[in-house]
Formats: structure tokens, C-alpha cells, sequence
């Protein structure tokens, strides 16, 4: 069977298909005509993030299923850099390099800007040379990438299997960013997700993907804690208070039609949080910034300002087609 037939088998075939071979014949090298196979099927191909990526040159490295890094190391790149690619975010594969014991995945452009073959075309003069289709040098790639690693060589594999062995970090099988989205939380917090609910412990990207986009926003003190507020409905609506301290849900109040206010702040879900972090501290001296020369920046939003109405639905595709999932 030819490997693109391979690559349109069902999803419930995949399953196991890596694991199969487990205590068998050692599998032979990957040969070059499966490589060109590979580097030609994968590549332009779209798919969903499951995982977190960091901006910035540490991607991610896989490994029997195991991702390096995770948990908290994880979580303080992403505070430190901010994501390149969130669970949901549709991304599309833009490099694939096939090494000795590894093979390399990039979407979306990879870690560093690239320049065209035309861009380095250069026209030499009297006054010196100048490039024919220059580049802006400040422009920041906003890709990432994976590895994924073998013992001691890749060995020869079918399209299903190598997409099963990237599940951890693309899903090349859900229709929608939702969908992608729901695999990858806990199952309360995905039942949640599906019926519309707000629990108090969730982050901001679960409360959009369960709520959508609030209509209105409110920032407030509570003493010396800041916090910010999201209003879903109208009167004569129920209308709910969703309470952000942080990036966590801190308090969801509820006013019913019938006068009925319910309130709950007990945490009710535990997620992993990425905490807000200092600027780095070798941030380029002269990265670009719209502040004039000696003077201070003033506070992004006033206390009590309301935030534009924005419309509700799931978030935004980082797609670089610009598409948007269903």
C-alpha cells in the first residue's frame, strides 16, 4: 500500500499501531524513499495543538510519549516567553527534518525568522550593496517546534504510526479547535465545556471556550487584590459575574430572573496556572517600544474601565491562513 494511502486510513485503526511491533524484530532504518514520503506528506499539513509551546528557541522534545519540558518547567517558559501555540490553536507544519535519531517538526515557521533565497540578492554599486526585496530584521517568528526522538535511529514507519507517536502534541483528526480543545482537559472541566458552565479554578481559555468572549468587562479592588470581571447576559436574563484573580477563576455569581443570587467561590477544578512573570531580564536594549524618551507608561486600563463588546464564540485560529474553526 502506498504511504499517502496510509494516511487516509480511520482514526480507530491508529490506535496501538506503534506499540504493536513491542518485543518483535527490531524495525529497519527508515529508508530514503519513506523519508521523501514523509518530509512530502507532513509538510504544509494542518493540524491542533494539545499542548502548550513556549515562544522562543526551546521547543519541545518527545519521547515514548514523554514531553520534555512539562509541568512547572513548562509553565515558566510560557510566563517568561508567552505561547507560541495554545491546546486548541490550529497551526499548520512548515518544516520537517529527518536526522539520525530524531526527526524534527516545525508549524507555523519555526522559532527564528527566515529569509527567502530572494531576499539574499544583493545588487553591488558605487555607494555599496543593496538587497533587491529587503527584510525587516525587528520582525519576530511566532512558530515553534518538536522532536521527536527514537532509540538510536528512526526506524521505518507508516504515516498513521508517526502521527499516532505526535498525539501528545498534534491532533490531526478533530474537525474543530473545540474539539481539539476538549481532549485535552480534565473530564469535569470538559462536561463543563459542553454544557456552557463556568467552574470556579478555571483559566480564562476555558471560560471562553465554555461562555465565549464576554460582552462586557469590568476591572475592580477588592482590598489590595485587583481583579477582573466578566458579565455573560441581560436582564431579563440570568446574568452571570465570572471572577478572574489572575488567570483563574476566583468567584462566579449568578442573578437569576427570579431575584435568586447564587455565589460560589470554593474551588471546584484544579488546573495548572501560568503565573504572571517579571520582564526577562536579557531582553534586547533596543527592542522596539512606542514610549517616548523619559517617558512613563501609564496604566494599560483605568480601574472600573469597561473593555469594547466583543463577540462571543470559540477563540480565534492561530491558523496563518487566517481560517477559523468551526
Amino acid at each position: 500500500m502506498p504511504f499517502r494511502s496510509y494516511l487516509l486510513l480511520p482514526a480507530t485503526l491508529l490506535i496501538g499501531l506503534p506499540f504493536a511491533r513491542a518485543g518483535a524484530t527490531p524495525l529497519p532504518h527508515m529508508t530514503k524513499q519513506t523519508r521523501q514520503e514523509v518530509v512530502r506528506a507532513f509538510n504544509a499539513e494542518l493540524c491542533y495543538i494539545r499542548t502548550n509551546f513556549p515562544m522562543g528557541k526551546t521547543g519541545l522534545r518527545l519521547k515514548d510519549g514523554k514531553l520534555t519540558p512539562s509541568g512547572e518547567d513548562l509553565q515558566h517558559l510560557m510566563a517568561l516567553w508567552g505561547p507560541a501555540a495554545k491546546p486548541g490553536d490550529q497551526a499548520r507544519i512548515t518544516d520537517v527534518v529527518i536526522k539520525d535519531d530524531h526527526i524534527h517538526f516545525e508549524f507555523n515557521g519555526g522559532p527564528v525568522k527566515k529569509t527567502k533565497w530572494y531576499q539574499r540578492i544583493q545588487i553591488q554599486g558605487a555607494g555599496g550593496s543593496t538587497p533587491i526585496a529587503p527584510s525587516d530584521s525587528n520582525a519576530n517568528a511566532r512558530g515553534s517546534f518538536v522532536d521527536l526522538y527514537f532509540d538510536k535511529y528512526v526506524p521505518e514507519l507508516t504515516g498513521p504510526e508517526l502521527k499516532q507517536l505526535l498525539r501528545p502534541v498534534f491532533d490531526f483528526d478533530s474537525k474543530s479547535g473545540v474539539e481539539a480543545y476538549l481532549e485535552t482537559v480534565p473530564p469535569k472541566v470538559k462536561a463543563a465545556i459542553q454544557n456552557h458552565r463556568v467552574l470556579v479554578g478555571m483559566n480564562r481559555d476555558m471560560v471562553i471556550y465554555s461562555k465565549g468572549r464576554p460582552p462586557r468587562k469590568l476591572r475592580e479592588h477588592d482590598g489590595e487584590t485587583e481583579y477582573e470581571e466578566w458579565i455573560y447576559g441581560t436582564p431579563p436574563q440570568d446574568v452571570d459575574f465570572v471572577r478572574f484573580v489572575g488567570d483563574e477563576v476566583a468567584r462566579v455569581e449568578t442573578m437569576k430572573v427570579n431575584g435568586e443570587k447564587v455565589v460560589r467561590t470554593e474551588r471546584e477544578v484544579d488546573v495548572p496556572q501560568v503565573a504572571a512573570s517579571e520582564e526577562p531580564s536579557n531582553r534586547p536594549v533596543n527592542a522596539p517600544s512606542l514610549r517616548r524618551p523619559g517617558e512613563d507608561m501609564p496604566e494599560a486600563r483605568p480601574a472600573g474601565g469597561i473593555d469594547p463588546t466583543l463577540p462571543q464564540g470559540s477563540p480565534p485560529s492561530n491558523d496563518p491562513s487566517g481560517s477559523t474553526p468551526n
